[in-house]
């Protein structure tokens, strides 16, 4: 295996969908990102979005892989995180624009 850019992302989509089986409450759709979210602001009185606490796991994973030896699966999560802050702030989008097209 090369490693190349298109298996990364493809490995980072696998991981998504593998940790959603087997994390994610059934039927409930409901990620990690947002119970994660929501105990750390009961802990600190922080309040992140979703897209933020996927930003943040996204510099972790950065800040990991520029450290030490390397670890291909600091990509792939990385990647996959930052899919996922994609996705959180698309969805916040589509409901800003809701709320507007209802004024």
């Amino acid at each position: 295996m090369k490693n190349t850019a298109v298996e990364i992302l493809t490995k980072g989509a696998e991981h998504i969908k593998q940790r959603s089986e087997t994390r994610d409450k059934a039927g409930s759709g409901e990620k990690t990102m947002e119970r994660t979210i929501r105990a750390f602001y009961a802990m600190y009185g922080v309040n992140l979005t979703v897209e933020q606490g996927w930003q943040f796991m996204t510099l972790l994973k950065m800040s990991r892989a520029s450290a030490g030896k390397f670890n291909l699966d600091d990509y792939e999560d990385g990647a996959a995180y930052f899919a996922l802050a994609g996705e959180a702030a698309h969805e916040l989008d589509v409901m800003r624009r809701e709320d507007q097209s209802m004024d």
